[in-house]
């Protein structure tokens, strides 16, 4: 796969990247083991006064940095502004708490009395340097919520980012040189998925993190497995949405639009299975049903735009499928269903489809793109029901204010995260991850940045 920047807008390509060598990469890795020998005993509040500078510069670079998400994955302008926020955020939220996050913990005395030591405690140590396999669709953000803990933790970053977002990748190495860190803390390396395997392989990489499809995660982890090291995985994600009849309906089909196509329904934690019960659901059917329709698509650049491009040609091509399956079996389009006309690049209409029965592949498969399913259930059994008839379980949508209702869904939704009368959304101090083929370990919060430590049980006889 080539390493370039293609506008999805337009399908133009704009710049064009040669791969670094293997010995740009050999040379590479032994910066990033070198660096990680000092770096990994730098004290908290040097790592914390980066870390803030880094997000000083994100906010004073922020327009640039949102065009050139804009430009490369087609992400609408107003979304990329407020993921470069985003990503500073983190980065402060993660610079003030990490020496809480990993401060030594020490057992109640009574606990180890029978231990045979005194003082014992658990000491939170770096492991060294992370590979980082990620993704284009939040091409900063999917970078910072690894980077951030990462380096606080004093970890070094090694990032493969996707093929088509080379601009960003390059990007956010330059933001951590600039901030100031030491050379090597932060590297990327440009080079295709073939590459991928040797680095993951190479004795100086400790642990490797991805977010992706679930074939690049089973790829990652059977090399990592046979190399015994750690892995998180943050995979796809097919995430209900369910409506019962106590909810607010006006409110939960406004959520429903945005949890559906925020950033081009390219989201592995958007909403893509509405399942509504039977009371309310002609009325959602066709509230929602006018809100999707009633979507700006355009220009990603242009403020007013609600729904650009998909990021790739094959990705609206396997969208394309996906649907096409769904109505030779029976599925009703509702509206979309097509390429806008006039669009030159990689644009699909917001579109709904009900009558989706299991046998369809979009009731198993990920819709990556603006296209919703919804269901009709006649109680909140079956909604569960149809929820967890996924082999995904990245998070979950419920709208309901009934408490036993709620209490039944967070037994018994097969997720990572069960948000309530709002959509699922990922922040520094919520752990984020999943189950089943959403992958597993967790970003963000303690657990996260707590992955890739060394978890150091300290014990002394004296």
């Amino acid at each position: 796969m080539p390493i370039a920047t293609v506008n999805p807008a337009t399908g133009q390509t704009l710049e064009t990247f040669a791969p670094f060598s293997l010995d740009e990469v050999e040379r590479r890795l032994a910066l990033a083991e070198r660096t990680y020998a000092s770096w990994r005993t730098t004290g908290f509040p040097e790592r914390a006064r980066l870390l803030h500078r880094a997000a000083d510069l994100l906010d004073e670079r922020q327009e640039d940095i949102a065009r050139t998400m804009t430009l490369e994955m087609g992400k609408p302008i107003g979304a990329a502004r407020a993921e470069a926020a985003k990503c500073a955020k983190a980065m402060r939220w993660y610079a003030d708490r990490s020496h809480t996050l990993l401060a030594d913990e020490r057992p109640a005395p009574e606990d180890v009395a029978d231990s045979g030591g005194t003082g014992a405690y658990v000491r939170y140590r770096p492991l060294g340097p992370v590979l980082a396999v990620m993704p284009w669709n939040f091409p900063f953000w999917q970078v910072v919520r690894f980077a951030a803990p990462a380096l606080m933790a004093g970890n070094v970053g090694l990032l493969k980012h996707a093929s088509n977002v080379p601009r960003t990748a390059l990007a956010l190495e330059e933001l951590f040189l600039a901030a100031g860190y030491p050379e090597g803390c932060f590297q990327t390396l440009l080079i295709g998925s073939a590459g991928v395997e040797g680095v993951i392989r190479d004795r100086r990489v400790a642990a490797v993190t991805l977010t992706g499809s679930e074939g690049a995660g089973r790829a990652v982890a059977a090399v990592a497995g046979d190399e015994v090291k750690k892995t998180v995985l943050e995979l796809g994600g097919s995430d209900p949405f369910l409506v019962m009849p106590s909810a607010d309906l006006p409110a939960a089909v406004a959520k429903a639009v945005t949890a559906r196509v925020q950033n081009n329904g390219q989201s592995c934690i958007a909403a893509k299975r509405f399942i509504v019960h039977a009371e309310v659901y002609a009325a959602f059917l066709a509230a929602f049903t006018d809100r999707m329709r009633e979507l700006v698509v355009g220009d990603p650049m242009e403020e007013a735009t609600e729904v650009g491009p998909l990021a790739t040609s094959q990705g609206r091509a396997d969208l394309e499928e996906l649907v096409a399956d769904a109505v030779a079996q029976g599925a009703v389009v509702e509206c979309g269903g097509e390429r806008p006309e006039g669009p030159t690049g990689w644009y699909y209409l917001p579109t709904v489809l009900s009558g989706v029965t299991p046998g369809m592949r979009i009731h198993h498969e990920e819709a990556f793109g603006p296209v919703a399913t919804v269901y009709r259930a006649e109680s909140l059994a079956e909604a569960v029901a149809i929820a967890n008839d996924s082999p995904y379980g990245l998070s979950s949508n419920v709208w309901t204010t009934d408490p036993a209702e709620q209490a039944e869904c967070v037994r018994d939704l097969q997720a990572g995260g069960v948000f309530f009368n709002g959509m699922t959304a990922s922040h520094p101090a919520f752990p984020f991850g999943g189950t089943k083929r959403s992958g597993y370990g967790r970003e963000l919060s303690g657990h996260g940045i707590r992955e890739f430590c060394n978890i150091t049980t300290v014990w002394n006889g004296r």
